[in-house]
């Protein structure tokens, strides 16, 4: 298992587990790439240690026996880099609706630390939970 593998492994072992032990992975000056989330309207790019551990808090409060599973990490030829395929369910606390979702995250890692995250999800089924309306992009 390469240094991204094993970091995007403890990534999802820690997040909603051990939230302190995961703010150890990340660098102070990650960056965490979000495409599809203006359509809830959340930022597409989150810059930094700040804006990344204020986002996360966000949602960690908002969601309550958020699980992770069926999660597949794959390496790329650049050890310092890997892709995950994970499923994911919790509820939310202000709807009491299930929340399920299927992520795509791809990663980059340097000095031991992820750098990079780009995290693909459905935003239709988050704002279904979330019980918001979709944003549509302003032109």
């Amino acid at each position: 298992m390469n240094q991204a593998q094993a970091l995007l492994q403890a990534h999802f072992d820690t997040f909603v587990a051990h939230p302190e032990k995961w703010k150890s992975l990340i660098s102070d000056d990650i960056v965490w790439e979000l495409p599809y989330a203006p359509g809830l309207g959340h930022p597409t790019r989150l810059s930094g240690r700040d804006e990344v551990l204020g986002h996360v808090g966000w949602f960690i409060a908002a969601v309550q026996d958020f699980r992770f599973y069926d999660l597949q990490i794959d390496a790329f030829a650049d050890h310092s880099k890997a892709v995950a395929q994970v499923k994911a369910e919790g509820i939310i606390k202000t709807t009491g609706r299930i929340y399920r979702q299927d992520y795509v995250l791809f990663v980059e890692a340097e000095n031991g630390k992820l750098r990079f995250i780009r995290e693909y999800f459905d935003p239709i089924q988050a704002a279904h939970a979330l019980d918001e309306e979709i944003k549509l992009p302003t032109r």
